[in-house]
């Protein structure tokens, strides 16, 4: 019935996480960032999946993946750029900064270019309050932000 099929290498890296808790479900948040690892998002066939091998139902998964937005529920591009604009980052020139990567990547909340490289996503909070502004690039953090250290950035990533 599903597609997804975890590789050889990750249900072994599973099979080590479940060990650490008393019953399977508590892994299911690290097991579905393994399998939007391997699969570059959480798909409906991912879900299924995941849930078949914690013996939970789809419907449990689904409610995890929706609740949290570190799990992509689309492909994003192969850099994902998330720009904080809650409190401290706005007040310190999140929106100038989220204006600067929407006009220069053509792409909205949510949207991925055309060549797929670059996704953008607007977001709440991530823990960055003290060296506002920020964004993150997939894992990496970029902190006390610029529109001129913005534009370098992109730049870099657009050679890489």
């Amino acid at each position: 019935m599903t597609n997804f099929k975890f590789t050889e290498e990750n249900l072994k890296k599973i099979d080590e996480i479940i060990k650490k808790y008393p019953v399977k479900r508590p892994a299911v948040m690290p097991v579905l960032y393994i399998a939007q690892e391997q699969n570059g998002w959480i798909s409906q066939e991912v879900m299924l999946e995941v849930a078949k091998i914690l013996d939970m139902h789809p419907e449990e998964v689904l409610g995890i993946v929706t609740f949290y937005t570190m799990y992509y529920q689309k492909p994003m591009g192969k850099y994902h750029i998330q720009v904080c604009t809650n409190v401290s980052c706005m007040l310190r020139g999140a929106y100038e900064i989220y204006d600067r990567v929407k006009d220069k990547l053509g792409i909205g909340n949510m949207q991925v270019t055309g060549d797929k490289i670059f996704s953008l996503e607007e977001v709440e909070c991530m823990g960055s309050c003290g060296t506002a502004p920020m964004i993150a690039v997939n894992e990496d953090y970029y902190e006390n932000l610029s529109k001129e250290k913005v534009e370098e950035i992109l730049e870099s990533l657009k050679k890489s």
